[in-house]
Protein backbone atom coordinates (compact mmCIF):
# COMPACT_ATOMS: atom_id res chain seq x y z
CA UNK A 1 0.00 0.00 0.00
CA UNK A 2 1.60 3.57 -1.15
CA UNK A 3 1.55 6.05 1.70
CA UNK A 4 -1.26 8.37 -0.85
CA UNK A 5 -3.58 4.63 0.12
CA UNK A 6 -2.67 4.56 3.57
CA UNK A 7 -3.51 8.15 4.32
CA UNK A 8 -6.93 7.71 2.51
CA UNK A 9 -7.43 4.79 4.49
CA UNK A 10 -6.44 6.38 7.77
CA UNK A 11 -8.67 9.75 7.36
CA UNK A 12 -11.85 7.51 5.80
CA UNK A 13 -11.54 5.31 9.29
CA UNK A 14 -11.74 8.48 11.14
CA UNK A 15 -14.47 10.15 9.41
CA UNK A 16 -16.64 6.92 9.78
CA UNK A 17 -15.44 7.32 13.38
CA UNK A 18 -16.76 10.58 13.35
CA UNK A 19 -19.72 10.04 11.71
CA UNK A 20 -20.42 7.09 14.33
CA UNK A 21 -20.08 9.68 17.43
CA UNK A 22 -22.30 12.47 15.59
CA UNK A 23 -25.25 10.40 14.96
CA UNK A 24 -25.21 8.63 18.78
CA UNK A 25 -24.85 12.17 19.83
CA UNK A 26 -27.56 13.35 17.93
CA UNK A 27 -29.31 10.42 18.74
CA UNK A 28 -28.84 10.87 22.28
CA UNK A 29 -30.14 14.77 22.23
CA UNK A 30 -33.19 13.96 20.10
CA UNK A 31 -34.07 10.99 22.29
CA UNK A 32 -33.81 13.67 25.55
CA UNK A 33 -35.87 16.18 23.64
CA UNK A 34 -38.56 13.17 22.71
CA UNK A 35 -38.77 12.31 26.24
CA UNK A 36 -39.06 15.78 27.22
CA UNK A 37 -41.73 16.27 24.93
CA UNK A 38 -43.98 13.20 26.32
CA UNK A 39 -44.66 15.34 29.58
CA UNK A 40 -46.07 18.45 27.34
CA UNK A 41 -49.12 16.79 26.42
CA UNK A 42 -52.79 18.28 26.26
CA UNK A 43 -56.32 17.60 25.96
CA UNK A 44 -57.89 18.26 22.03
CA UNK A 45 -61.29 19.44 21.39
CA UNK A 46 -64.05 16.48 20.50
CA UNK A 47 -61.80 14.03 22.09
CA UNK A 48 -62.45 12.24 25.42
CA UNK A 49 -60.38 14.15 27.93
CA UNK A 50 -58.14 10.58 28.56
CA UNK A 51 -56.56 11.29 24.93
CA UNK A 52 -53.79 13.38 24.79
CA UNK A 53 -51.79 15.47 21.83
CA UNK A 54 -48.14 15.51 22.26
CA UNK A 55 -45.39 15.88 20.01
CA UNK A 56 -42.75 13.20 20.96
CA UNK A 57 -42.32 11.86 17.45
CA UNK A 58 -41.35 14.92 16.02
CA UNK A 59 -37.71 14.39 17.40
CA UNK A 60 -37.45 11.11 16.53
CA UNK A 61 -38.94 12.38 12.88
CA UNK A 62 -36.20 14.47 12.72
CA UNK A 63 -33.49 12.09 13.68
CA UNK A 64 -34.72 9.56 10.63
CA UNK A 65 -34.32 12.14 8.36
CA UNK A 66 -31.23 13.11 9.50
CA UNK A 67 -29.85 9.76 10.44
CA UNK A 68 -31.92 6.91 8.89
CA UNK A 69 -34.70 4.84 9.57
CA UNK A 70 -33.13 2.88 12.46
CA UNK A 71 -32.04 6.20 14.45
CA UNK A 72 -35.37 7.57 14.46
CA UNK A 73 -36.37 3.67 15.68
CA UNK A 74 -33.96 4.14 18.25
CA UNK A 75 -35.35 7.55 19.11
CA UNK A 76 -38.70 5.91 19.73
CA UNK A 77 -37.39 3.41 22.01
CA UNK A 78 -35.27 5.30 24.31
CA UNK A 79 -37.58 8.05 25.14
CA UNK A 80 -40.35 4.93 26.04
CA UNK A 81 -37.07 3.11 27.99
CA UNK A 82 -37.05 6.41 30.02
CA UNK A 83 -40.47 7.44 30.35
CA UNK A 84 -40.77 4.03 32.33
CA UNK A 85 -39.32 5.61 35.28
CA UNK A 86 -42.54 7.65 35.25
CA UNK A 87 -45.24 5.76 33.75
CA UNK A 88 -48.45 5.76 34.80
CA UNK A 89 -50.39 3.01 33.04
CA UNK A 90 -47.43 -0.12 33.27
CA UNK A 91 -45.97 -0.14 30.41
CA UNK A 92 -48.60 -0.20 28.20
CA UNK A 93 -48.66 3.48 27.26
CA UNK A 94 -45.35 2.97 26.54
CA UNK A 95 -45.38 -0.02 24.72
CA UNK A 96 -48.06 1.53 22.34
CA UNK A 97 -46.14 4.78 22.17
CA UNK A 98 -43.15 3.19 20.78
CA UNK A 99 -45.26 0.77 18.23
CA UNK A 100 -46.76 3.74 16.69
CA UNK A 101 -43.91 5.94 16.66
CA UNK A 102 -41.42 3.48 15.49
CA UNK A 103 -44.03 2.55 12.54
CA UNK A 104 -44.30 5.85 11.65
CA UNK A 105 -40.74 6.88 12.17
CA UNK A 106 -39.54 3.93 10.06
CA UNK A 107 -41.56 4.40 7.14
CA UNK A 108 -41.36 7.85 6.23
CA UNK A 109 -37.52 7.69 6.76
CA UNK A 110 -37.20 4.70 4.69
CA UNK A 111 -38.89 6.21 1.94
CA UNK A 112 -37.12 9.59 1.91
CA UNK A 113 -33.97 7.56 2.10
CA UNK A 114 -34.88 5.71 -1.51
CA UNK A 115 -36.37 9.48 -2.51
CA UNK A 116 -34.20 11.63 -1.11
CA UNK A 117 -36.04 14.96 -2.15
CA UNK A 118 -38.78 17.21 -0.43
CA UNK A 119 -41.17 15.00 -2.29
CA UNK A 120 -40.16 12.00 -0.79
CA UNK A 121 -40.60 13.58 2.21
CA UNK A 122 -43.79 14.38 2.07
CA UNK A 123 -44.85 10.46 0.50
CA UNK A 124 -42.84 9.13 3.09
CA UNK A 125 -44.37 11.13 6.15
CA UNK A 126 -47.29 10.72 5.05
CA UNK A 127 -47.88 7.27 4.36
CA UNK A 128 -46.27 6.77 7.57
CA UNK A 129 -48.84 8.54 9.34
CA UNK A 130 -51.87 6.51 7.43
CA UNK A 131 -49.99 3.47 8.71
CA UNK A 132 -49.52 4.79 11.78
CA UNK A 133 -53.52 5.37 12.18
CA UNK A 134 -54.08 2.05 10.96
CA UNK A 135 -52.41 0.17 13.46
CA UNK A 136 -53.54 1.88 16.13
CA UNK A 137 -56.94 0.48 15.58
CA UNK A 138 -55.44 -2.69 16.07
CA UNK A 139 -53.02 -2.00 19.27
CA UNK A 140 -55.64 -0.23 20.66
CA UNK A 141 -58.41 -3.13 20.53
CA UNK A 142 -56.50 -5.61 21.48
CA UNK A 143 -53.57 -4.79 23.78
CA UNK A 144 -54.56 -0.94 25.32
CA UNK A 145 -58.15 -0.74 25.85
CA UNK A 146 -58.31 -4.34 27.24
CA UNK A 147 -55.83 -3.10 29.76
CA UNK A 148 -57.04 0.00 31.01
CA UNK A 149 -60.19 -1.68 32.04
CA UNK A 150 -58.02 -2.82 34.89
CA UNK A 151 -58.16 1.47 35.51
CA UNK A 152 -61.69 2.24 34.04
CA UNK A 153 -64.23 0.07 33.50
CA UNK A 154 -65.26 -0.46 28.96
CA UNK A 155 -68.73 0.84 30.05
CA UNK A 156 -67.49 4.41 31.14
CA UNK A 157 -64.51 4.62 28.67
CA UNK A 158 -67.35 4.13 25.72
CA UNK A 159 -69.66 6.51 27.91
CA UNK A 160 -66.83 8.92 27.35
CA UNK A 161 -66.83 8.91 23.89
CA UNK A 162 -70.70 8.90 23.76
CA UNK A 163 -70.50 11.79 25.17
CA UNK A 164 -69.45 13.44 22.22
CA UNK A 165 -71.27 11.42 19.84
CA UNK A 166 -73.98 9.32 20.98
CA UNK A 167 -74.15 7.01 18.12
CA UNK A 168 -71.34 4.92 18.73
CA UNK A 169 -72.17 1.65 20.48
CA UNK A 170 -68.94 0.16 20.51
CA UNK A 171 -64.76 0.47 21.04
CA UNK A 172 -64.29 -0.87 17.31
CA UNK A 173 -66.58 1.98 16.55
CA UNK A 174 -65.14 4.59 18.80
CA UNK A 175 -61.55 3.53 17.86
CA UNK A 176 -62.25 4.01 13.91
CA UNK A 177 -64.24 7.15 14.37
CA UNK A 178 -61.96 8.83 17.21
CA UNK A 179 -58.49 7.52 17.73
CA UNK A 180 -57.58 6.86 13.87
CA UNK A 181 -58.00 9.75 12.41
CA UNK A 182 -56.71 11.85 15.60
CA UNK A 183 -54.01 9.30 14.91
CA UNK A 184 -53.44 10.50 11.39
CA UNK A 185 -53.89 14.07 12.70
CA UNK A 186 -51.23 13.87 14.95
CA UNK A 187 -48.68 12.22 12.71
CA UNK A 188 -49.21 15.17 10.18
CA UNK A 189 -48.61 17.51 12.81
CA UNK A 190 -45.22 16.43 13.21
CA UNK A 191 -44.74 16.49 9.52
CA UNK A 192 -45.47 20.05 9.64
CA UNK A 193 -43.21 21.27 12.10
CA UNK A 194 -40.40 19.13 10.63
CA UNK A 195 -40.89 20.42 7.45
CA UNK A 196 -40.42 24.18 9.09
CA UNK A 197 -37.48 23.26 11.16
CA UNK A 198 -35.51 20.26 9.67
CA UNK A 199 -33.81 22.42 6.64
CA UNK A 200 -32.15 24.95 9.38
CA UNK A 201 -31.32 22.30 11.72
CA UNK A 202 -30.04 19.51 9.10
CA UNK A 203 -26.28 20.85 8.91
CA UNK A 204 -26.23 21.38 12.84
CA UNK A 205 -27.46 17.76 12.60
CA UNK A 206 -25.01 16.06 10.21
CA UNK A 207 -21.95 18.07 11.72
CA UNK A 208 -21.83 20.14 8.56
CA UNK A 209 -21.73 23.69 10.58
Amino acid sequence: MSVNESTITSNSMKENRYSKVRTMTGVAMLSAVAYVLMFLEFAVPLMPSFIKMDFSELPALIGGFAYGPAAGVAICLIKNVIHLLNTQTGGVGELSNFILGAVFVFVAASIYKKAHSKVGAIIGSTIGAAIMAGISLITNYYIVYPIYTVFMPMDAIIGAYQIILPSVKNLWQCLLVFNVPFTFIKGMCSVIITFLVYKPLSPILKGER
